[in-house]
């Protein structure tokens, strides 16, 4: 039972009337009540106030009378913890509500789901435990974790009965979980094809566009803060492997980690290359791939390169895409922004919005983990066609004999140029292969770097013609 005092319609001198109203209200054993209008009021926690929960908090308490509208539901900030005190600078956050303390905020009453998002491992893993064992439930952004201890984290979510919401761990505000876990729960699943890391994106875009170097293109990158100081995490594709790792456990119910995925970078990518490709009809991006054949699951991560006229091509920028095959409605596209403030903060109030329905009674269903039982079946490399490009001295015979190693190997060329550019005193030989298998062709490409004319390494990749 709750007292309200509201004021009458009246004042006798200087004296306000009040009527005494009393509400009877429901409260839930998560604490949930009810406001006299029958709207549900669920305490909401923010641990970090970094960019996406800055962002969650702005949405939370710009667009709640939005989000009461739509959904019913009071959801209310109650509780913030920030231990970094520079973050709190120029941001209008009720400073009653602020604790550097984490677990304080866990231990709050009036908190009923946690949001971590912090980022990290073990102090973000504590966090979601500890909220977890205090049947809390859990919302959190950090792909990292999830790939790395996200069977742990559901198997206590299970034993809790509690929820874990997880849309903002990859491609930011594209709602593309939602849709594998929802829209598309009748499809069985055969092809992943993602661009999911925004600065890989934007430096390939920056040296295809304007024939730049890596290094300059990072550099212009972290100028736009676009990249970190230390851009290891993006550009040598651990950043796309961790959101790939969750894609294919929803997707394929393959229990597939990081030690499962072929992970390579674009720090080796050259705007030689970049213009070999857009020569042959192609572009270079950084692919997180995954395909399911009658072996099992084949998951990568590498720089690849697409048709132009394949729509994954026209993805530009720090923009992220994720194009997934279903055997019912075929091919299907996402598109938008992959990172900042509000477009994850967007996607963890969805699914605040989604555990607040649960809390309340107004939806039953428990949002499916990512626990996934069985043990996963890595499928060898699929045969694909491969770009080469040999560095080699301007003689006669030198293609006859590059061939004839690439015969051996069961390897047949599509197309060749050898163009009069010559750097370094050598001329590019680039070829597109047929079908191939990937051992096949570093066999071979070792055979041809002992060649006596040929100089340096070989450059091989991959050509994805995104249509399996």
């Amino acid at each position: 039972m709750i007292l309200a005092w509201f004021p009458v319609d009246c004042i006798r001198g200087n004296v306000v009337i009040f009527n005494i109203v009393i509400y009877r209200i429901n409260q839930s054993a998560t604490g949930a009540i009810l406001s006299p209008d029958g709207a549900i009021m669920i305490g909401v926690g923010i641990i970090g106030l970094g960019t996406v929960g800055t962002g969650t908090y702005r949405i939370l308490t710009e667009r709640a009378a939005l989000i009461r509208k739509k959904t019913g539901l009071d959801l209310g900030v109650v509780h913030v913890a920030e231990i970094d005190p520079r973050k709190l600078k120029g941001k209008n956050i009720d400073r009653t509500m602020l604790t550097s303390d984490a677990m304080e905020l866990i231990r709050d009453e009036r908190v009923h789901i946690v949001a971590e998002l912090i980022g990290g491992m073990d102090s973000a893993s504590d966090f979601i435990k500890e909220a977890l064992s205090r049947k809390k439930q859990v919302v959190t952004a950090n792909k990292a974790l999830l790939a790395e201890k996200g069977d742990e984290l559901f198997a206590l979510a299970a034993k809790t009965g509690c929820d874990i919401g997880f849309e903002a761990s990859v491609c930011g505000g594209i709602p593309v979980i939602r849709a594998i876990r929802d829209g598309l729960v009748g499809n069985r699943f055969t092809y992943i094809l993602g661009i999911l890391n925004g600065t890989s994106n934007y430096i390939l875009s920056r040296m295809t566009d304007e024939g730049i170097s890596f290094g300059e293109a990072l550099k212009n990158a972290q100028q736009e803060g676009y990249a970190e100081k230390d851009p290891t995490f993006d550009v040598e594709g651990i950043d796309a492997a961790h959101k790939l790792s969750i894609l294919v456990r929803l997707a394929f119910s393959s229990p597939v980690t990081m030690k499962n995925i072929t992970i390579h970078g674009i720090s080796r990518i050259d705007p030689v290359d970049i213009g070999f490709a857009r020569d042959f009809g192609y572009k270079i991006k950084l692919l997180a791939i995954a395909k399911k054949t009658s072996s099992g699951i084949e998951a990568r991560v590498e720089p690849a390169m697409l048709p132009l006229n394949h729509p994954m091509s026209s993805v530009n920028g720090v923009y992220n895409a994720v194009y997934i095959v279903g055997d019912r409605v075929g091919p299907n596209l996402f598109y938008g922004k992959g990172a900042g403030s509000e477009p994850t903060g967007s996607a963890v109030v969805s699914d605040i919005v989604d555990l607040a329905k649960k809390i309340s009674g107004k939806a039953v269903v428990s949002v499916p983990g990512l626990t996934v039982s069985g043990r996963h079946r890595e499928a060898k490399s699929s045969r694909v066609p491969y770009y080469l490009r040999v560095m080699a001295k301007d003689m006669p015979g030198v293609l006859s004999k590059i061939s004839g190693i690439l015969s051996d190997y069961k390897i047949s060329i599509s197309a060749v140029t050898q163009q009069g550019r010559k750097l370094s005193g050598y001329v590019p030989i680039v070829m597109v292969t047929h079908d191939a298998a990937e051992d096949g062709l570093k066999k071979a490409k070792q055979a041809i770097d002992k060649l006596s004319f040929t100089k340096g390494q070989s450059v091989h990749i991959r050509i994805e013609e995104g249509n399996s």
